[in-house]
């Protein structure tokens, strides 16, 4: 009989404990909520994962950066001018954070020279860029390389305004 008191006592008091509790709406644990967990990459890929930057602005940033496809070459050159450093490297940061991602990318130049000349230089300028990319630890296995040459100027014309349009190699993304 006293036990059954006793067990009727307790359950009573469990009862009234956890009323209370809950019509008060008090958390029944002082520790804090676990932290939600926000997408804020700047660099998708298809496994849904890439490298982590805090805010809007950066992931703003990061993809304006890769609008920008297009790097500029001197007459009869395959060097990457210093002021194209940026592209290079916001696309060698998105191509190693997402190593599913890949890239073609495409060389061309202006008119003047032969056919088979034009699709050499476009292939070395194409070339350029891919080695630019390698060697700050992207995958080769990311990068195809095609040259169209003189076959598919930027813009019409046949002064140095229009030949220094295309004398070019642009990174398309995949």
């Amino acid at each position: 009989m006293i036990k059954n008191k006793v067990l009727l006592s307790l359950v009573a008091v469990t009862t009234l404990a956890l009323g209370a509790c809950a019509s008060k709406g008090e958390k029944t644990s002082n520790l804090p909520p676990p932290p939600q967990q926000q997408s804020t990459s700047a660099y998708n890929d298809t496994a849904g994962q890439g490298t982590q930057i805090g805010d809007e602005d950066a992931r703003a940033m990061a993809e304006r950066a890769l609008t920008n496809n297009i790097i500029y070459f001197d007459f009869d050159s395959s060097a990457i001018g210093a002021e194209y450093g940026s592209i290079v490297d916001a696309y060698a940061k998105y191509l190693t954070a997402n190593p599913v991602a890949k890239v073609r990318i495409e060389g061309h130049t202006d008119e003047r020279g032969s056919r088979e000349y034009n699709v050499a230089l476009g292939e070395r300028r194409a070339n350029a860029v891919k080695d630019a990319l390698v060697a700050q630890g992207v995958s080769p296995d990311q990068i195809s390389v095609i040259s169209y040459g003189e076959e598919r100027p930027a813009v019409e014309g046949h002064d140095e305004a229009a030949w220094a349009k295309d004398r070019r190699a642009q990174i398309i993304r995949l």
